[in-house]
């Protein structure tokens, strides 16, 4: 097949050169030139523009956006007045799923198809294959089947799940169409929700045994410092997070790609110094608490985990101040240097 690929960033231009190699063609457009050049030198068809790229294609065309959730409503927009009937849009990005099924339904007023594609597998993606979680309306959705099936991992990346027998699934191959417009993105909503935690647990276990060594140091004895009531149940100093990383990923209950990561990035810097704890969220977090809320289910660590973001970047310093100002206007208390 050939398809348009609009946006080649990280994600994208992996996306287009997996496709490549796998037998499809891509013409490809940027809103810079530099990565569209590059892929060009890899057999990829560049355009300049929204307009050329769907030009280059023929009907019927399938354009797949991997863009900031930001940008892609005008994207959508420009190309409802390119495209023809019969032609779909594939939005890969992180799409809130209420805007797919808004644009879904404004695409279906000129006949043109509407899918949403979460799609998991961030920069190791042109190697290890997506796994994409897919909504809209059959008729796309299958047409589509073979760009899918080239970008997922395949189901030899895992072993088979015991009880599933016969032909495998397209879920066994890393791909499922998990309903009508939004549905993809819902799902994926949800699969970052659950990453936030993960990544959470990883960093509130691991910061626990990095501080198991404070029963060495000294403890200041003041009415402002909750004592260390068993120092000596604290002495362990010199264990080594990066190689507890390597070990857990060995036979291990909670192993997994993101443990690994970890322990690649503690391998390279122990103390992790060149990050500064600032961690972003890209609204997927939020979306899944907000679905958690309307739909009356409880979800403390999703829902703990994105507040986890917000304090990493400082919200919650004005709290904290307030906190300190009662502290001080009911019980004389005296802030005590940070650090």
């Amino acid at each position: 097949m050939k398809i348009g690929m609009v946006g080649t960033g990280r994600m994208g231009a992996n996306m287009a050169r997996r496709l490549m190699t796998a037998g499809h063609e891509c013409a490809v457009y940027n809103r810079t030139p530099e990565p569209v050049k590059q892929l060009v030198k890899e057999g990829a068809h560049g355009t300049e523009s929204l307009a050329e790229l769907v030009e280059a294609l023929e009907a019927p065309r399938s354009v797949w956006l991997m863009l900031p959730a930001a940008v892609t409503g005008n994207t959508v927009s420009q190309l409802l007045e390119l495209l023809d009937g019969d032609d779909t849009i594939i939005d890969g990005g992180n799409s809130y799923y209420r805007d797919d099924i808004d644009r879904a339904e404004l695409a279906a007023t000129s006949s043109i198809h509407y899918v949403d594609c979460g799609t998991s597998g961030g920069v190791w993606g042109r190697e290890r294959g997506y796994c994409l979680m897919i909504g809209g309306d059959p008729t796309a959705v299958d047409r589509l089947d073979p760009i899918f099936a080239a970008l997922a991992p395949g189901v030899e990346t895992a072993p088979r799940t015991p009880g599933r027998t016969g032909d495998v699934s397209q879920a066994e191959q890393g791909y499922l169409h998990c309903g009508p417009a939004g549905a993809g993105h819902f799902v994926k909503m949800v699969h970052n929700g659950i990453e936030y935690a993960l990544m959470a647990a990883y960093g509130e276990g691991l910061n626990i045994i990095r501080n198991a060594g404070v029963g060495k140091q000294s403890q200041q004895a003041d009415a402002e410092t909750a004592p260390l009531g068993n120092p000596r149940y604290y002495q362990y100093d010199s264990i080594n997070l990066a190689d507890v990383a390597e070990v857990w990923r060995r036979g291990s209950v909670v192993s997994s790609w993101l443990l690994d990561l970890t322990a690649t990035a503690l391998a390279a810097d122990p103390d992790l110094e060149q990050f500064s704890g600032r961690v972003s969220d890209s609204g997927e977090g939020r979306w899944t608490s907000i679905a958690a809320v309307e739909e009356g289910v409880p979800t403390p660590l999703l829902t703990g985990a994105l507040y986890s973001r917000f304090a990493s970047r400082g919200a919650d310093e004005f709290t904290h101040k307030v906190e300190s100002a009662m502290r001080k206007q009911f019980g004389g208390h005296d802030e005590k240097p940070v650090g």
